[in-house]
């Protein structure tokens, strides 16, 4: 007799199999994180430092990644866009694009970066794949050594789909931000003040 949903999720709630899965979702980023090239963090951070604008472009939960990235440069009083929102104007040269995907090969994030090269902008790029087409157009580029989310029987990890590269993408980008924070001598009370005051 097949389980009821609600004794389906009695028996996958219960504190251990919370526990069990918190580590295994910790050890994997933990993992992953310490795989990434510390030096590729660093040659993106020194790129988006030296952008007149950066323009954020990704879809799906690395997209949103993106947008909390985006804020938080926006903290440190660059000039940030998000790709695709009403305001957002066209990206030149002197700019920076900064994109993330596991694959390398969606489809927005690729004619977003396209569209970069063609207009003289430089282009930071997160994804899993090295050889991709998103990564031969990079000027910077970060592995991040995940699963893709179409690759469910991989060895890389036992979450679901995206989730392990999408997880590490955001520590990366905390990582970035609080560099580029380190290098200022501005204190959090400023930052803050360019905190949204209109939500």
């Amino acid at each position: 007799m097949n389980p009821t949903p609600s004794a389906t999720h009695t028996v996958h709630t219960s504190g251990g199999g919370i526990d069990r899965n918190l580590s295994l979702v910790r050890d994997e980023i933990s993992d992953t994180t310490a795989a990434v090239d510390g030096q590729e963090m660093a040659d993106l951070a020194d790129l988006l430092g030296q952008g007149r604008r950066v323009f954020v472009a990704g879809a799906g939960r690395s997209g949103l990644v993106l947008r909390m990235a985006a804020m938080r440069l926006m903290h440190l009083g660059m000039t940030v866009h998000v790709a695709g929102a009403t305001t957002t104007p066209a990206i030149g040269p002197g700019d920076l694009l900064l994109v993330a995907s596991g694959s390398g090969t969606t489809q927005g994030v690729l004619r977003s970066a396209e569209t970069a090269q063609r207009v003289g902008a430089r282009i930071a790029a997160f994804t899993a794949t090295p050889e991709s087409p998103l990564a031969k157009l990079a000027d910077s580029l970060v592995i991040i050594p995940a699963a893709l989310k179409t690759d469910h029987g991989s060895g890389l990890s036992r979450q679901y789909s995206g989730s392990l590269f999408e997880q590490v993408l955001f520590l990366l980008t905390e990582a970035i931000f609080q560099s580029l924070w380190d290098s200022t001598d501005e204190p959090a009370e400023k930052l803050w003040v360019r905190h949204a005051n209109l939500e």
